[in-house]
């Protein structure tokens, strides 16, 4: 079996087009030692086998202790409803690693303005090198939630890279 990888950019933040706004929906930075970060991610990720799903408590760890990330929680009336974590990385570019849903608030009208807030973010984020933005990247799998890259395009991002990966026997069906 296998999926499709799309990898996306912006290279202005005057591509962004802003989703619906919803009321109550807001970002909160969040430090990388939170215990429930590991919690949050999974939920987003293991319906559709995300590998940081079945990272073991040891691999968390890890992976916090050493990774370059900025982590932000997305909440909906004060509840998490996903989550963002932005790849600060040199030559301008900023990857947005992980933006998701959690499973209860996925389909429920959210996504569209949880991506522009996310977005909005990672044209704030200042690259690794020092300099302004000049790139915001993400990728998606065809393994993802269907609406996934329709919403990434309609926020304004546009494909530049597709590649077929072979999925594990291990994968987490969707």
């Amino acid at each position: 079996m296998e999926a499709m990888i799309t990898y996306l950019e912006m290279t202005s933040p005057d591509q962004l087009v802003p989703g619906r706004e919803v009321t109550g929906l807001a970002l909160e930075r969040v430090e990388r030692d939170r215990p429930d970060l590991p919690a949050v991610q999974t939920r987003i990720g293991a319906p559709y086998g995300w590998r940081a799903a079945r990272l073991s408590a040891e691999e968390w760890e890890r992976k916090l202790a050493t990774d370059p990330f900025d982590y932000y929680l997305i909440r909906h009336e004060g509840e998490i409803a996903g989550m963002l974590a932005v790849h600060p990385q040199d030559g301008g570019d900023v990857e947005i690693e992980t933006f998701g849903l959690v499973p209860e608030f996925v389909g429920k009208g959210l996504g569209g303005h949880a991506l522009t807030l996310c977005v909005r973010q990672a044209w704030a984020t200042t690259p690794r090198d020092g300099g302004p933005a000049r790139r915001v990247w993400l990728h998606t799998s065809s393994d993802d939630n269907p609406a996934a890259l329709p919403n990434y395009r309609a926020r304004g991002f546009r494909p530049y890279r597709t590649e077929i990966e072979a999925v594990r026997p291990d994968r987490t069906p969707a």
